[in-house]
């Protein structure tokens, strides 16, 4: 029932020890007009009749007392709910999840998570890996709180239509062109020429990774030859310097992986370059623990260059 608020019980259960309407207004620091007036009220609204009221003072009735009976209990609860309130309020406490692109799980998780274990070592955070499609769709679903994602210049942007997600570009990923050393009759200057390999084999990553390397060698004139996919930044430097194939990758993904002689890494074009963005729920910011998320995550954009 919509009366049963947790001054009621109190009333009730003072009223009981006390044993008198007076001397539980008294002992609660109410008026006893205020108490008499808050019985009668419960009773006209519960339909159950809660003190009889007799000469050598006031008794409750069955009903009273199955009432009484839960004040402690409800103020138990209110204490203890006050304090985890309290408790995350004050970061004491907390809960959060996060999910990242591959390239950021080697390079800006780590920082985020040693940052919070650190800072709000109360606050429990987990993490899972997720392509930005994947990662954004685990947000609107509640499986995450943050989420950190990539989009490209040339390609749409699925969150900034989305009104019940709020996103921060937190810098920019530049791209390098991943090739065999001395690739014949390539000259590879201070900035790759993506036209220069049109006749090469390439290697493809995750969907939206093709998808922008589509994109980018259109802008230049011509389709790449697409003939070996894999997201795995190592096993791509590990295909070109077999002679596989070149490639287009991050510098996040190249930070953490090791670059063989016989491969070279020419920087890509200053448009090719990839904002690195994380994402909440709208509002989700008010959150302490997303807040301090959110921090941590700003902080560790500095790993972007």
């Amino acid at each position: 029932m919509d009366d049963l608020d947790p001054q009621l019980l109190r009333v009730l259960r003072a009223v009981r020890d006390a044993g008198s309407i007076s001397r539980a207004a008294a002992a609660l620091g109410y008026s006893q007009p205020a108490v008499s007036q808050l019985l009668a009220r419960a009773e006209r609204r519960t339909g159950h009749e809660l003190v009889l009221r007799g000469a050598r003072g006031v008794t409750l009735t069955e009903s009273g007392h199955v009432l009484a009976d839960h004040a402690l209990a409800v103020q138990a609860a209110l204490a203890a709910a006050r304090e985890d309130l309290d408790a995350v309020g004050s970061l004491a406490r907390g809960r959060v999840r996060i999910a990242g692109f591959p390239s950021a799980s080697s390079t800006l998780v780590p920082a985020v998570l040693a940052t919070m274990a650190r800072e709000t070592p109360g606050v429990t955070t987990s993490y899972v890996e997720a392509e930005p499609p994947e990662a954004v769709e685990l947000l609107r679903r509640g499986d995450v709180d943050v989420a950190l994602t990539f989009s490209h210049a040339l390609q749409g942007d699925d969150v900034a239509a989305d009104p019940t997600l709020t996103s921060r570009v937190l810098g920019r990923d530049p791209l390098a062109l991943v090739t065999p050393a001395a690739a014949p009759g390539h000259t590879l200057g201070e900035v790759a020429d993506l036209a220069a390999f049109r006749d090469e084999r390439w290697i493809g990553g995750c969907p939206r990774c093709r998808g922008h390397l589509l994109a980018s060698c259109a802008a230049s004139g011509f389709t790449p030859d697409i003939v070996l996919e894999t997201d795995n930044a190592a096993a791509v430097v590990g295909l070109v310097a077999a002679g596989l194939g070149v490639a287009l990758l991050p510098r996040l993904a190249l930070t953490t992986t090791v670059v063989p002689p016989g491969v070279e890494v020419t920087p890509a074009g200053d448009e090719l370059a990839r904002r690195v963005e994380v994402v909440v729920a709208r509002g989700a910011d008010r959150v302490p623990s997303v807040r301090a998320t959110l921090d941590a995550v700003g902080g560790a954009a500095h790993l972007l260059g």
